[in-house]
This record gives C-alpha cells, structure tokens and sequence, in this order.
C-alpha cells in the first residue's frame, strides 16, 4: 500500500476534479503500481482505455435491462480508470510528451462519440422511438462541431497571443460573471460523462445522460460557432 500511496500523491493532479481525486486516481494508482517497472508504455495503456470503452458501448448496446446497464457502464468506468492511469504513469516516469497527450486526447474525443451513440441506441430500442436516435444523431453533430472549432482554436496560427509578463492583474469577477461560472461549473458535470453516467446508470434511467449532454454540447457548439463567426465574419 505504500508504493500506491507514493504512486498517488506523486503523480495526482492538482486541483482535479472530485471523482477522479477520491474515485478513479486511488485505482488508477493501484495499476500504475503494478506497471511502473514494466515495459508497458503511457501510450499503450491509453489504446488499451480505448478498446476496452469500446467493449463497454457495445455492452451498452447489447446487454438489456437495469443490470445489464449498470454492467456496462462500470466497463466503461474501467476505461476511464486506465484513462487516469496513462497521464499518472508518464509523469512518474517523467515522460510527458505532446504527441502522447494529442493521442490521449484523440481517444477521448472518440471515446465520446461511441458512449453518446451507444446510449442514443439503446434508449432506441427499450422505448421504440426514433427520437432517441434522432437526438443522438443530433448530439454528435453538436460533440463532433465542438471539439472540431476547439482544436481550430487552439492552433498556434489561430490563437491569441500570450499576454505580457507585466499585464496587469484581472480585476474581481462581478455578480453576473460568478453566476456564469457557476453555471459552467455544473455544465463542466452533465459533459464530464465519465462520473455523471453511473449516476444516472444506477438510476436506470438513461435518457437523463443523453438530454443534458446533448443540450449542453449543443450550447457549446453555437457558443464556439458564434466566436468565430464574430472573429472571423468582419474580415
């Protein structure tokens, strides 16, 4: 238990969020343990996040009734758990790199895509109504064209200089900018699927996964669509 302890504390993030501090890292700590004088790489065990999500969505898929949701969802917490363990194990080795977070970063985005399918499907099949599939057609329009203007954003050709070492200080957040955060902060949760799920999961009531994620990554989409039509439109 020593070994997870130092694995733990040497390699959390700080500040994170609390299910991966209290949840998904103490686990994630007991594997990087067991591999941290391996040959396993950071980069494998992201590949090896991804394939087991895609065993948890077509598990989703596949298996009916509560149990079988609950089942499939702890899969798909599994993966999120070696999702934490990839970032952990790189920095107790001290081997981050670009190329392994863009990577880590592409499963994830496409970790996304398959679990809000996934659920559209199922949700499908238990009621027999298109409209599951219809929103979840829609929902991966929305995640897909968010992630897409993010990454266009963050480029270097397209991002905002850095500012000054010698800018002044921000001035305080009013009223109304502290109420918008705290609206992205509870949004940040519905979009943050890998621990709002089992929630809902244990609930079994999944369509109360799909709503808001979709809702809000739709907010986000027009959001992001409206900056660069701001930005770019006037040119």
């Amino acid at each position: 238990m020593g070994a997870v302890a130092e694995v733990y504390e040497r390699t959390r993030k700080r500040p994170d969020l609390f299910w991966n501090t209290y949840v998904c890292r103490p686990l994630a700590a007991v594997f990087v343990a067991g591999v941290k004088d391996t040959a396993v790489t950071p980069n494998q065990i992201t590949l090896g996040a991804f394939v087991v999500a895609a065993v948890a969505a077509a598990l989703l898929i596949a298996l009916p009734g509560y149990l079988g949701l609950v089942l499939a969802i702890v899969v798909y917490e599994l993966s999120y758990v070696l999702d934490c363990a990839d970032g952990m194990l790189a920095r107790w080795r001290n081997q981050q790199s670009t190329p392994g977070h863009l990577l880590d970063f592409l499963m994830d985005e496409i970790k996304a895509f398959m679990i809000l399918a996934a659920a559209s499907v199922r949700l499908w099949r238990e009621h027999q109504s298109e409209v599951f599939l219809l929103i979840g057609l829609g929902g991966l329009v929305c995640l897909s064209t968010g992630i897409a203007i993010t990454t266009f954003q963050r480029r270097p050709e397209i991002a905002p200089p850095a500012l000054p070492a010698d800018a002044p200080a921000p001035s305080p957040p009013s009223v109304v900018k502290r109420a918008v955060g705290l609206v992205e902060r509870v949004a940040k949760f519905l979009i943050h699927y890998p621990s709002y799920i089992l929630y809902v999961a244990l609930t079994g009531r999944l369509e109360w996964f799909l709503y808001p994620y979709v809702a809000v990554n739709a907010v986000y989409a027009a959001k992001s669509l409206l900056s660069v039509a701001l930005r770019f439109g006037r040119r």
